[in-house]
């Protein structure tokens, strides 16, 4: 293991934690030499039994002095305003950090009016948002990466390539899906298996908190951004289907597929998109259609992985030299 780089990852009770430490021990470069989340005296296969004979590492207590002293990078698979706390110090003590939760993708004024008090302002002017297509370059030098939600990294992957062809003023509107993983292991109401079975409804319309990150990474106005996501009765899978309204005369297939041509984790798709397609990896899947001057854009993707857990494995790639491909899941769940 001494010519590897040690990672650890904290949340591994959670299901983003899970998907992280299957990419990771199967990683060419990356050791995963600690695992953890907030009680330890377990082991990772005890949490999750399907990695029984695959893993069965230690899950300890999270102490940050012991992750800075065994690893080099750290993920962070933790709810908002719990990450931040971690993050301060183990930046201060020389690990880079992939952030998985949502407090550092927003300027701290953003980030207070939809979560809670910041208590990291400095890192918040040094953090490199995790979107590649996005912002490769900045990623790659980067001590801190937050990596993006799941509906805004669906939602402005879809938008990228026609953004700069808008009405200017004109309302975008989102109308997204995902499946019930997206809420956490935790148990809830909403998410009891007799709520969610045989059923489809949207939650938070107009008002979820993933719409300002999609505006601030976008450039364009809060209230420009009309986001309804909806909870559908499947396990894992985000499907968000965009209307947009353009101006200027031309093809919006051939934008959207000079737009991504070099791209590896972006498939053009010359048939509407599903979530099934792209289960299991990180590919984003795209499809474009035209009618006078309104285009309908379907973006798929994997909540869990593009969504999260993958997307941080590639944000974690770049961080430390490594081609972004290596040991990132290409191939889907089908059937």
């Amino acid at each position: 293991m001494q010519n590897k780089i040690n990672v650890g990852v904290v949340g591994a009770t959670g299901y983003t934690g899970l998907e992280l430490v299957k990419i990771l021990i199967k990683h060419p470069f990356f050791h995963l030499a600690y695992i953890a989340n907030s009680e330890g005296g377990t082991t990772i296969n005890e949490l999750h039994p399907s990695l029984n004979g695959v893993c069965e590492e230690e899950v300890k207590k999270a102490d940050i002095d012991e992750m800075a002293l065994t690893c080099k990078l750290v993920f962070l698979a933790l709810p908002h305003k719990t990450a931040m706390a971690y993050v301060k110090p183990l930046i201060e003590k020389g690990v880079k950090v992939v952030d998985l939760s949502a407090d550092y993708r927003l300027p701290q004024d953003i980030y207070e009016e939809f979560y809670c008090p910041h208590t990291d302002p400095q890192n918040l002017q040094h953090v490199a948002y995790g979107l590649p297509e996005l912002n490769r370059e900045a990623i790659k030098s980067a001590k801190l990466v937050a990596n993006p939600g799941c509906f805004p990294t669906s939602a402005i992957l879809g938008l990228l390539p026609f953004i700069d062809k808008r009405v200017a003023g004109t309302p975008i509107i989102i109308d997204a899906k995902t499946g019930v993983s997206g809420a956490g292991k935790k148990l809830s109401e909403v998410t009891h298996f007799v709520n969610v079975n045989d059923n489809l409804f949207a939650y938070n319309p107009l008002l979820h908190r993933h719409a300002p990150e999609i505006a601030n990474k976008l450039n364009i106005p809060f209230d420009e951004v009309n986001f309804v996501p909806h909870l559908v009765p499947v396990t894992r899978g985000m499907l968000s289907s965009i209307y947009l309204q353009v101006e200027g005369d031309f093809d919006a297939v051939a934008v959207l597929e000079a737009f991504y041509q070099d791209a590896l984790h972006v498939r053009v798709s010359k048939t509407p998109v599903d979530m099934k397609n792209v289960a299991g990896t990180n590919f984003c899947d795209i499809y474009v259609q035209r009618k006078g001057n309104m285009i309908f854009i379907a973006s798929a993707i994997d909540n869990l992985m593009r969504g999260a857990s993958s997307q941080a494995v590639v944000n974690a790639n770049l961080m430390m030299g490594i081609d972004e491909a290596t040991a990132i899941p290409d191939t889907a769940y089908v059937p």
